[in-house]
């Protein structure tokens, strides 16, 4: 966010500015999203619903579960949350207490370890490399010592790994045996270039699942997204909710309840990603920067800049201040190494990281 707000100034001057920084999709809302938000606006009074969510997006919510994972679940156990960042606020509290230590995998969302460390907890970090592919195993998270909770996102920002089904049941399996409490962000959910990402809710039923409207489905400020709960702690996570945030956006629920029927737009938007990955890629490899995760989903790549920079935040501002060209340092993802990794985001256009990428192979050269 902080180089955000940089190529925001350098914008302001007047300059272009090529963005791989974002990670959020460059497309509004899908049109019958729009379309239903509009007429719940004309039409409806836009009150609090209750802290659970419409009873309607919740029934969609789980019809959506079961169709792409084949996972019966009750829409009771269905949270619509603000967003998949409440989504975590309302999971680690109603799950860890102050001084519990819970699992962060880092590289990995910086939110996480954030609000863990907030709300009092201790994050754990658990690194990962690419002799796993960027993955976690349960050797790693043993050892990392006793865990009451462990964070897991597959696809994961910002490496685009995503777990197979071996994968992920292995991790599943040692949680439950261990007794750790796992929370699965499953918010690159779609946006998957091979086999279709799993949910870990396909291996056990008592792990807590995060999911948003804003990636896949474009719909980042609109703030809305869902938890499913295993149903010991639907009623603490509710009751948090109601307490914390009374609701999610009202006009937002009517608008989701809509983004369930758009999927030939919003798959297009996944065969544009995958097209702007392998532009990415191509134009990374030329500028000499062919050390990268392995970017199977999201819309992100995570290169090695080492041989350019032993400081990823000051590369990144040179590259903004003398190239235009706006990225995500590594250091945002992992304390330890991340000083050596540059994030880049293909969530934009296509022309624009093309562009980009020539800029950066010139300054290479």
């Amino acid at each position: 966010m902080a180089m955000a707000k940089l190529a925001e100034r350098k914008a302001a001057t007047g300059a272009k500015v090529l963005h791989l920084e974002v990670g959020q999709p460059s497309s509004p809302a899908p049109t019958a999203v729009r379309d239903a938000a509009a007429k719940a606006i004309e039409h409806d009074p836009i009150g609090y619903t209750n802290a659970p969510g419409l009873p309607l997006l919740r029934r969609r919510i789980a019809e959506h579960t079961c169709h792409w994972y084949g996972v019966d679940i009750d829409p009771d156990r269905v949270l619509v949350v603000a967003g998949a960042s409440a989504g975590f606020t309302l999971a680690f509290l109603a799950c860890f207490d102050p001084g519990d230590r819970v699992g962060v995998i880092e590289p990995g969302y910086p939110c996480y370890r954030n609000t863990l460390d907030a709300l009092g907890c201790v994050p754990v970090p658990i690194p990962v490399g690419p002799e796993t592919r960027w993955a976690p195993t349960p050797e790693l998270v043993a050892a990392a010592g006793p865990l009451r909770g462990l964070v897991l996102a597959s696809p994961s920002n910002p490496t685009g790994t995503v777990l197979g089904p071996d994968a992920l049941g292995a991790l599943v399996a040692f949680c439950r045996a261990e007794g750790i409490r796992l929370i699965s962000d499953e918010i690159y959910h779609g946006i998957v270039f091979g086999e279709p990402a799993r949910s870990a809710l396909e291996f056990d039923d008592d792990v807590i699942v995060i999911n948003s409207f804003s990636k896949y489905f474009s719909m980042t400020g609109w703030r809305l997204g869902w938890l499913i709960a295993p149903p010991s702690m639907r009623e603490p996570i509710e009751r948090l909710q109601q307490n914390l945030y009374i609701c999610a956006p009202t006009v937002s629920q009517f608008g989701g309840i809509a983004a369930f029927d758009c999927a030939e737009e919003l798959d297009g938007h996944v065969a544009r990603y995958a097209q702007n990955r392998s532009i990415l890629l191509d134009g990374l490899a030329a500028a000499g920067l062919t050390d990268t995760a392995a970017a199977d989903g999201a819309f992100y790549v995570y290169a090695d800049i080492a041989h350019l920079h032993d400081d990823s935040m000051a590369l990144c501002r040179t590259w903004l201040d003398q190239l235009g060209v706006a990225t995500s340092p590594g250091v945002d993802f992992d304390l330890e190494r991340g000083h050596r990794f540059v994030r880049f985001s293909y969530a934009g256009r296509g022309d624009d990281i093309a562009e980009a990428c020539r800029r950066i192979a010139g300054w290479v050269r």
